[in-house]
């Protein structure tokens, strides 16, 4: 569904992603961690074309991401995205925020937009919050939110970029629970994270960065078991310990 084929990416002189190759197959549930700095959002961020590349080939469900006749709003909408900090509308309320990419971009009327949102939203179990705005809402409830607006989209892939680092300790399971749900679901999903608990329940991939390099790509019984590299045994170690 997802194939990165030797892709490099440089800010100036500054080389963020160096030959990263993989792939994610429809139903993986795919865990990319590594140290701070190691180019691990950037690399998701390159999957929808957030982040531009430089050399090498993204394909999404056989799409050329960097092919300037893709229509790269469509082929947003058909993947899911959500970020560290929920990226809402704070202006507009939960409703509002749900139905308002289903119009837009897939031109979907206000009422069948209006009851997919919140179908989405009764799933992360937020229903009676629905006329709030974002800024009535914890920290968690919001990311509860956000992966309800991008559901909303029916996406063929979710990807999430480390949706629990700006959260309260308290509130990190209550968005881990819904993401686990996704996956129990069949969900594609793609995912930065430090949250080793949630790889360990719920990946089947693990693709382990580290200063822009893909180091390891394996199965979650492979890394957790018998990483190869030196590097992901000693990350292993700390962020375990």
């Amino acid at each position: 569904m997802i194939e990165i084929n030797s892709v490099s990416k440089w800010y100036g002189n500054f080389q963020v992603l160096t030959d990263c190759t993989t792939s994610v197959r429809k139903g993986d549930v795919m865990v990319v961690c590594g140290p701070s700095g190691s180019g691990k959002s950037t690399l998701i961020k390159t999957v929808n074309g957030l982040e531009p590349i430089q050399t090498g080939e993204i394909l999404v469900d056989n799409i050329s991401v960097g092919n300037p006749k893709t229509n790269l709003s469509k082929l947003r909408a058909r993947i899911g995205m959500v970020f560290q900090n929920f990226e809402l509308f704070p202006h507009l309320s939960i409703r509002e925020n749900l139905t308002l990419g289903q119009v837009k971009v897939l031109g979907r009327s206000i009422d069948e937009a209006t009851e997919k949102g919140l179908k989405y939203l009764d799933r992360v179990g937020l229903l009676k919050h629905k006329d709030k705005f974002p800024g009535q809402l914890s920290g968690g409830q919001q990311q509860r939110v956000a992966i309800a607006r991008a559901l909303s989209m029916d996406p063929i892939a979710m990807l999430f970029d480390e949706p629990t680092s700006a959260l309260d300790p308290e509130m990190i399971n209550e968005v881990l629970d819904v993401m686990v749900g996704l996956a129990q679901d069949g969900m594609t999903m793609m995912v930065v994270t430090h949250e080793m608990g949630f790889a360990r329940r719920v990946a089947n991939r693990i693709v382990f960065m580290d200063h822009g390099h893909i180091v390891e790509d394996c199965s979650k019984d492979e890394f957790f078991g018998s990483p190869r590299s030196e590097r992901a045994r000693d990350f292993l170690a700390k962020i375990i310990h």
